[in-house]
């Protein structure tokens, strides 16, 4: 009977886990990165850091998803999104 208790806790611990930031939350917590390097609101400097930090993150994605043995794809698999078999 000890056991009951953890398996009632475990579909709540994995709930738990799946977390979705807000755009809003992520441009902050992007503004205060920059701000920590030392850009300014507000200049091109600080602009660019926002777009790399960016452009870093869409690469972690597309890396992800590239090793993703279930991943197929975008449209149409094989017909130019995605990818080709």
């Amino acid at each position: 009977m000890a056991l009951r208790p953890i398996w009632f806790l475990l579909p709540i611990l994995a709930l738990a886990s799946c977390t979705t930031v807000s755009p809003e939350a992520l441009r902050g917590r992007d503004a205060a990165r920059c701000a920590d390097y030392g850009f300014r609101r507000g200049t091109d400097g600080f602009a660019a850091c926002l777009q790399r930090i960016d452009l870093s993150r869409e690469a972690d994605r597309r890396a992800r998803l590239r090793d993703d043995p279930f991943y197929v794809g975008g449209v149409v698999p094989g017909a130019g999104y995605g990818r080709i078999w």
